[in-house]
């Protein structure tokens, strides 16, 4: 196809905006990377870009050793794990029966689920709640809260009713319940969504900050985000690397290489995770969000 002048004008500054707007993401992402594998003059002279120089992986080294990241690693990885099972079965549980035309409150509940919508969930008001229930200092603080996303609901619940409602009759002819119709055939053919919506919660757990801090107050329970922040924060990582190994710590890392390497030990999962899903991506918010 021949393009005009005009299309290949909005290609050419498009594609370039995109460039731009790529390259201001992978730029300081590379250069903390970079940094967290650097010797330690390198970094010390400011001398690091977005490759490292010399190499070392004594950051990491004295990260594992030095400060308490496997553990917060593990409660990063109970925290997200549960948090998207619990929050993914609910939500379909909830989209399900609000795409069936024949449930008779349908109308209510999503007018009801849609204006939840205009007020979000503020912190203080849920840590008071959570006090109430005598879940805080629990994980359960985290995951009560926002156990069911209205946008992820609506999402999903968008992609139910596009499903032919012929192929839900023929599987109900057959004898199928609701049950076995929505785990044997509504959610295989659902995939993409799925997908998309576990990629969704499961970002959101993984960064959970403001609410760890809130709600948890046993520092054995935190996860890699609020350790991340304390390292960023203040010296206070520095000054527990030099209790384990005061002769070699001040001269081999700086505080820049700690917090890196603290930074992409958050990231990489995540990083890891997100190509296999990536193919379901834009499939599944497009398809979801495009009402039929």
């Amino acid at each position: 196809m021949r393009l005009s002048r005009s299309e290949k004008w909005f290609y050419v500054i498009n594609n370039t905006l995109l460039f731009i707007a790529g390259m201001s993401c992978l730029i300081p992402l590379l250069n903390l990377a970079a940094i967290s594998l650097s010797e330690y003059e390198a970094v010390a002279a400011g001398r690091v870009g977005i490759w490292p120089v010399g190499f070392s992986l004594e950051s990491y080294k004295m990260l594992i050793d030095g400060t308490p990241i496997m553990r917060t690693f593990r409660n990063s990885l109970v925290i997200t794990g549960f948090g998207v099972l619990f929050s993914m079965l609910f939500t379909v549980l909830a989209a399900y029966p609000l795409s069936k035309g024949y449930f008779y409150a349908r109308r209510f509940f999503t007018l009801g689920i849609v204006f939840t919508m205009l007020f979000g969930i503020q912190a203080i008001p849920a840590f008071l709640v959570n006090r109430a229930l005598g879940i805080v200092d629990t994980y359960w603080a985290l995951w009560l809260p926002g156990l069911v996303s209205a946008y992820n609901m609506l999402v999903l619940k968008s992609f139910f009713e596009q499903i032919p409602e012929e192929m839900n009759e023929a599987a109900q002819i057959d004898g199928s319940s609701e049950w076995r119709l929505l785990w044997q055939i509504v959610l295989p053919l659902s995939l993409p969504v799925l997908a998309t919506l576990t990629l969704f919660y499961g970002v959101g757990y993984w960064n959970s900050f403001q609410s760890v801090l809130i709600n948890i107050h046993d520092s054995s329970k935190f996860n890699l985000a609020v350790l991340v922040q304390n390292m960023v924060a203040n010296q206070s990582l520095l000054q527990s690397l030099n209790n384990v190994q005061p002769q070699e710590a001040d001269q081999m890392l700086t505080p820049e290489s700690i917090r890196s390497a603290g930074i992409m030990v958050m990231l990489v999962p995540l990083l890891v995770v997100y190509p296999f899903l990536q193919k379901y991506f834009v499939k599944g918010v497009l398809i979801g969000a495009v009402k039929g």
